[in-house]
Order: structure tokens, then C-alpha cells, then sequence
């Protein structure tokens, strides 16, 4: 099974990240059911999974299935949602769409159970709470307190990106905590440190430095103690 997940995997990948070019991707989202690129995407898709399975009689039916839900998960993703959603979105959603349809692939020759403890068991919600917590609610009460000292913060950068910079700096903080790799949050905040030295020198702006230093200090705090009650949930 294991090796059957892997080639269905590999085929998948050369068939939208290796072999759908820039030009197929403009001409999907142009002409919509009408491109040509459409089609022959779903081709390459076919062929490569006839490939990787060897062209065995016994797949053949599931390759064509496969294949034919590939047609249909891109014309919902990249046609009727491209259109209501931002593209990451949409990318994010057509992968988890295919990944499903794989899953369905596999389960019909070789049926699996699957392990819901490790799903939605103790370890698995406390985890999920810890991405929320992480992603969501650390935003929004590190705003809160920020909005406390009143100050306008020079906006001539990527619009919220101070917001996606705290989020990503968490979750490596978190990773690095669970890990018990606590070195790595000490380059984490040099590597942070030297790319806001020059800004904060260009500015001489004492107060902006020191809302950085609260904000930095507040979001590191923040995902140091999130990993932390992970982990004591994990061992109890």
C-alpha cells in the first residue's frame, strides 16, 4: 500500500507542480472549460498515472477514475472558485480535494481503517487548539495590547505583514519548543534582530523601537508558553 501512495503522490506532483506550465495555468484561467491546457493537464495526469502503476490490469479502472476526478476537482477549484476566493485559497482547497481523491484511490485496493484517537483524540485537539491559538488568537490579543500604548506605526511596508511575520515566528517557536530545540529560538530572534536593524536605525525612532521590542517579546512569550501547555497535555 505504502508503495502504491507513493507513486500515485509522485505522479501527482509532476503533474501540477512540474509539468503544467505558466502558459497552461493563464490559459485554465482565461478560457475556463473552454482551454485546451485543461484537458491536456488531466492528459499528462492519465499518462502519468498509467506510468507509475505500471499499466497493470487491475488499475486501470481506478486510474481512469482518478484521473477523471482530477478534470472535475480542477474545474470547481481553478474555474468556479478562482473566481469567489483568493488564489491561495484555492490552491490550498484544490490540494486537500486531490489529496482526498488519492486517499479514495488507495482505500479501493488496498482498505485501511482509519485510527480516529489519533485524529481527534487527546493529542490531536491539543494540538489543534495550539495552531489556533498560535494563528488566531495571539493576533488579536497581541493587538489589543499593542493599541494600549497609542502609537502609529510608519506604514510603508507589505500591508499586514507584521501579522504574518508573528504568526510564522510562533509557529517555529512552537515547533522549536515541542522539538526541545530551544537553540532555535534564539536564532530565531537574531536572524529577526538583524533584519529590523536597519529599519530601526533609518527611522531613529526610539518609540518604534521600543513597540517592535514589546510586540517581539510578547509574541515570542506567547508561542514559548502555547508549546509549553502542548506539552504538558501531551505527557499527562
Amino acid at each position: 500500500m505504502l508503495l502504491l501512495i507513493v507513486k500515485i503522490v509522485f505522479a501527482h506532483l509532476l503533474g501540477d507542480f512540474v509539468l503544467q506550465t505558466n502558459k497552461m495555468v493563464k490559459d485554465i484561467n482565461e478560457k475556463g472549460i473552454k482551454s485546451i491546457s485543461l484537458f491536456v493537464h488531466t492528459a499528462i495526469h492519465l499518462i502519468l498515472l498509467l506510468v507509475v502503476t505500471g499499466f497493470e490490469s487491475k488499475y486501470i479502472l481506478g486510474v481512469w477514475m482518478l484521473g477523471f476526478s482530477h478534470l472535475v476537482v480542477d474545474i470547481f477549484t481553478k474555474i468556479y472558485l478562482a473566481k469567489k476566493i483568493n488564489s491561495i485559497k484555492v490552491l490550498l482547497l484544490d490540494q486537500v480535494l486531490h489529496a482526498l481523491c488519492i486517499a479514495g484511490f488507495v482505500y479501493y485496493y488496498y482498505p485501511y481503517a482509519i485510527d480516529w484517537d489519533i485524529v481527534i483524540g487527546k493529542n490531536a485537539i491539543a494540538l489543534y487548539s495550539a495552531l489556533v491559538l498560535l494563528v488566531y488568537v495571539s493576533p488579536i490579543v497581541i493587538k489589543k495590547i499593542i493599541e494600549q500604548f497609542k502609537f502609529t506605526v510608519p506604514n510603508n511596508g507589505l500591508d499586514n505583514a507584521g501579522k504574518y511575520i508573528g504568526i510564522l515566528e510562533r509557529l517555529f517557536i512552537f515547533l522549536f519548543v515541542v522539538l526541545q530545540r530551544w537553540e532555535g529560538i534564539g536564532f530565531l530572534l537574531a536572524a529577526k534582530s538583524i533584519f529590523r536593524f536597519g529599519d530601526l536605525k533609518a527611522n531613529k525612532e526610539i518609540k518604534l523601537t521600543e513597540y517592535i521590542l514589546i510586540g517581539t517579546l510578547i509574541s515570542f512569550g506567547m508561542g514559548i508558553g502555547i508549546a509549553l501547555l502542548y506539552n504538558l497535555i501531551v505527557s499527562l
